[in-house]
């Protein structure tokens, strides 16, 4: 487990913007869209691809207070789901997040 907290936190803390997802998942697929729609920068963790996806979740429980996908990180925050980046676009408050981040 502490391995899965090690690779959670350094994908965060080593990108400016990482997505944390599931391949299948039509939410973490809102997500990437939203990203790609912005042509923003990412990194993007499958984790239903790895074999340690499970306790990457877990570790994501801890350092978040949610497992469930998507999660997004901008600089070290987390910043929502599916969901929350359709409706952040829509204000215009992610375009101003991922700005600050330099990953526009």
């Amino acid at each position: 487990m502490v391995a899965a907290d090690a690779i959670a936190r350094q994908a965060i803390d080593n990108n400016a913007v990482v997505v944390f997802s599931k391949s299948y998942c039509p939410y973490c697929a809102k997500a990437k869209n939203v990203l790609d729609s912005l042509n923003a920068k990412y990194e993007v963790l499958e984790l239903d691809l790895r074999d340690d996806g499970n306790a990457i979740q877990d570790a994501l429980n801890n350092l978040s207070g949610g497992r469930s996908v998507p999660r997004v990180f901008v600089k070290g925050k987390f910043i929502g789901g599916g969901d929350d980046m359709v409706s952040k676009k829509a204000s215009g408050e992610l375009q101003k997040i991922l700005q600050e981040a330099g990953v526009l």
